[in-house]
């Protein structure tokens, strides 16, 4: 059973930058492919970022292609979300996931951490 805890949220400005970890425990980290999530209020939780076991492949929504990075370091245990260029609609709770495929469909991730609140003023 892996457990998982995100921190990094907090309030930003328009334009700034945040860095997410996504702590794993439980498991071997290095077992699974990881994804960030977002959840606004009202809205659906969505697909933001998902990286592979290894790191070698990561993937992203469109609308965060060049403002986000997602990247692991394994033996750490931990996966980051480093955020760039920040808009008010990103403002949102998010989530990481752990599961068997970097893919952005949520049902795919078996352990989900309990989300970090971002919150990004105009």
């Amino acid at each position: 059973q892996v457990q998982l805890a995100e921190s990094g949220g907090g309030l930003v400005q328009a334009g700034g930058s945040l860095r997410l970890s996504c702590a794993a425990s439980g498991g071997t980290v290095s077992n699974y492919a990881m994804g960030w999530f977002r959840q606004a209020p009202g809205k659906e939780r969505e697909f933001v970022a998902a990286i592979s076991e290894s790191g070698g492949s990561r993937f992203y929504v469109a609308s965060a292609k060049g403002r986000f990075t997602i990247s692991r370091v394994n033996a750490k245990g931990t996966v980051y979300l480093q955020m760039n260029s920040l808009k008010p609609e990103d403002t949102a709770v998010y989530y990481c996931a752990a599961g068997s495929r970097p893919v952005a469909t949520a049902i795919t991730y078996d352990y989900w951490g309990q989300g970090t609140q971002v919150t990004v003023s105009s």
